[in-house]
């Protein structure tokens, strides 16, 4: 297999937002909290923290959304924004590089207005310092001159919600955490709320599914609902092509099938990672950079991508000595575990003593 066809197969059940995704993703995006399937604690919440603010007439605290990508973030962002009746303006954090372009930015919101900054993370730290005394309490330091004529102004800003979204809020200095009054984690979806988002993502696109489709499609979408879109408009395209355009629960099937796609939503790439771990280094333990180079993989790739899922759905542990490969994902693959050197990882209690 060529790199370009690895690289698109890889993209199929990828969390992380894709060139198509951009085309697709406005339109299918909930317009109303009503319309947001899954996440009902945050959603609650939310609801709650709203409706007070709105109440008060103030902005609404600032936010903080984290977890794995693909979870609805963004689309959560843009429906803070509609409830409080006010304008959000997006950027990310890689975009600004200079703390000069974050002022702008501040002293260009309007009363309550949203500031929604994606990976919010990625903030360089002379940026991240601007928005202490920002959320705060709504001003800017100024300095005006050079050297000893310089002198400090503090510039007041209008009141403003900052939303902060992010996949690694580990890395979110605690300075910053703690100005962020509301703290929500976005989980992996439940494969009910999957059926239900590509039902109504199906009824947008004009594709007629049931039932057995849309479970099929949502049992291999790794709890993602960025990926059961995805999987959507491909056994759509299947569909067309190779049937009446209706997707069927065996219509579905082959399609997914097609693409590699196994039940439990595996690729190729989960697989190469498991099985190499499996017949190079007798399961592990094995280290990410040793993985990393015997598949051609990104180390990041892997742990950002991969290794959540894997580990989520118990084929992979992260031990202190590296990572190993789990009975399980023994027995999925159609290994034995009976081998001398599998014996030895895999006691029972009763060995152990």
């Amino acid at each position: 297999m060529k790199k370009s066809e690895f690289r698109r197969q890889e993209d199929i059940l990828s969390p992380v937002r894709s060139r198509e995704d951009l085309l697709f993703e406005d339109s299918l995006r909930p317009r109303s909290f009503d319309e947001f399937i899954g996440q009902e604690t945050v959603k609650t919440n939310l609801q709650i923290f709203i409706e007070a603010a709105r109440r008060r007439q103030e902005a609404l605290d600032h936010v903080l959304l984290y977890g794995p990508p693909g979870l609805g973030k963004t689309s959560l962002a843009y429906l803070i924004a509609r409830e409080m009746g006010v304008g959000l303006k997006p950027t990310s954090g890689p975009v600004i590089e200079r703390a000069g372009d974050l002022s702008a930015i501040l002293t260009n919101l309007q009363e309550r207005e949203i500031l929604f900054i994606d990976e919010i993370h990625r903030l360089h730290p002379s940026v991240e310092e601007i928005l202490y005394s920002a959320m705060e309490d709504f001003s800017l330091d100024i300095v005006i001159g050079q050297g000893p004529a310089a002198r400090s102004h503090k510039l007041r800003l209008k009141k403003f919600t900052l939303i902060g979204a992010t996949t690694r809020a580990g890395r979110i200095t605690p300075p910053l955490r703690s100005r962020f009054g509301i703290i929500h984690r976005l989980d992996y979806y439940q494969e009910e709320d999957l059926v239900k988002i590509i039902e109504r993502s199906a009824a947008i696109l004009g594709v007629e599914v049931n039932d057995e489709g849309a479970q099929q499609i949502a049992r291999r979408s790794r709890g993602t609902p960025r990926v059961a879109n995805r999987l959507l408009r491909r056994v759509r395209d299947y569909a067309e092509v190779k049937g009446d355009g209706r997707i069927t629960g065996p219509g579905a099937l082959e399609a997914l099938d097609m693409m590699e796609v196994d039940s439990l939503g595996l690729d190729e790439v989960d697989r190469k990672i498991l099985q190499t771990i499996i017949e190079n280094f007798n399961g592990g333990p094995v280290g990410i950079n040793t993985i990393a180079a015997a598949i051609d993989e990104e180390k990041d790739t892997i742990e950002s991508i991969y290794e959540p899922f894997l580990m989520r759905i118990g084929f992979l542990e992260r031990t202190l000595r590296g990572r190993k490969v789990t009975a399980k994902a023994y027995q999925h693959l159609g290994y034995s575990l009976f081998s001398e050197p599998q014996k030895k990882l895999f006691k029972t209690p009763e060995e152990e003593e």
